[in-house]
């Protein structure tokens, strides 16, 4: 993108954004509203034409004013940079409806990195019990220790450095500069995916993140990226929920595997058992969970390289720090 497209651009972001002063309009289920249908069919026409971004951007930002959600990580004009990086860790494989709970409990249990980086494994996992995949739990408490012995209980606010934490990468990264530091970052995630793909690619299949991402740095609001990422992403899962998900038309999509039955759920069961006790027998955990012999110790095996248990003689316990 030329440097004289870049300034026409950030010229036209605050024509772009909405006041909500207009009435609330519907936003039916199933297909576009009359504004919608008109900016897909001058994307498909124009692509990231200054029009089409100047009239995108109003009306990612007129659903953001009607129906924007309200979550507690975006309390505040300036959200806390530690509050931002817990909600994105949690995020990264759960829906927004079960972290909610999880993440409010969480953050009034270890409120800053200190707290976090100080707390027994045990407590970490305790507290992180109901949001599945628990590898992120414990990267979120390295990351704690690194940002208290690294940068003295600070958030970085470069990306580069965010991505030295353990389980951050290109997205969290840009995710947590943005939204913490209100920088304007260039990055993808599943609701961006949709509403770029519904309204530049709609005739299209098999589109690329390197497709996608030059029309994530054309639609950017470089003047105001934390609400504008806030609105985009809003907007993007109630597309989802209105129209067969678009991220499918990604070549990038993937179906989250089955949980009954899998092996993360008898990950999180083993975890359940052990939490609050000074150890269990193998055997007690295999006659609990009913799981096949070679399978449970592959499983085991596989928790103990993780670091979530020890083995201590016929016991499994979790290790305290």
């Amino acid at each position: 993108m030329s440097s004289s497209h870049t300034e026409q651009l950030q010229a036209a972001y605050p024509k772009a954004r909405p006041d909500c002063k207009y009435e609330m309009q519907p936003w039916p289920v199933g297909r576009d509203t009359g504004p919608e249908a008109q900016l897909k069919t001058a994307a498909l026409r124009e692509g990231a034409s200054l029009a089409v971004v100047a009239g995108f951007q109003e009306l990612v930002y007129q659903f953001y004013c009607e129906q924007g959600r309200q979550l507690p990580w975006r309390e505040g004009t300036a959200p806390d940079p530690y509050r931002v990086l817990v909600s994105e860790v949690m995020l990264q494989q759960t829906q927004v409806d079960r972290v909610i709970p999880r993440f409010t409990a969480f953050v009034q249990q270890f409120p800053d990195p200190q707290s976090l980086a100080g707390a027994s494994t045990p407590q970490v996992l305790a507290a992180w019990q109901g949001l599945g995949y628990n590898r992120r739990a414990l990267n979120l408490q390295r990351a704690a220790r690194m940002i208290v012995d690294l940068w003295g209980g600070r958030v970085p606010e470069d990306p580069v450095l965010l991505q030295q934490l353990p389980g951050i990468g290109p997205y969290t990264a840009g995710a947590v500069a943005a939204f913490a530091f209100n920088r304007p970052q260039v990055f993808l995630e599943t609701n961006i995916r949709a509403v770029l793909l519904h309204f530049f690619f709609a005739d299209q299949e098999g589109i690329t993140d390197k497709q996608l991402l030059p029309v994530v740095e054309a639609v950017l609001d470089r003047a105001e990226p934390r609400t504008w990422y806030n609105a985009l992403m809003d907007y993007g899962s109630d597309l989802k929920r209105r129209f067969p998900n678009p991220s499918r038309r990604s070549c990038h999509h993937t179906v989250q595997s089955r949980f009954e039955g899998s092996d993360r759920q008898i990950r999180g069961a083993v975890l359940r058992l052990l939490l609050g006790s000074n150890g269990v027998a193998i055997t007690v955990i295999q006659k609990q969970l009913d799981v096949e012999a070679e399978r449970l110790k592959r499983i085991l095996e596989g928790m103990v390289k993780d670091g979530f248990v020890q083995k201590t003689g016929r016991k499994l316990i979790i290790p305290s720090t």
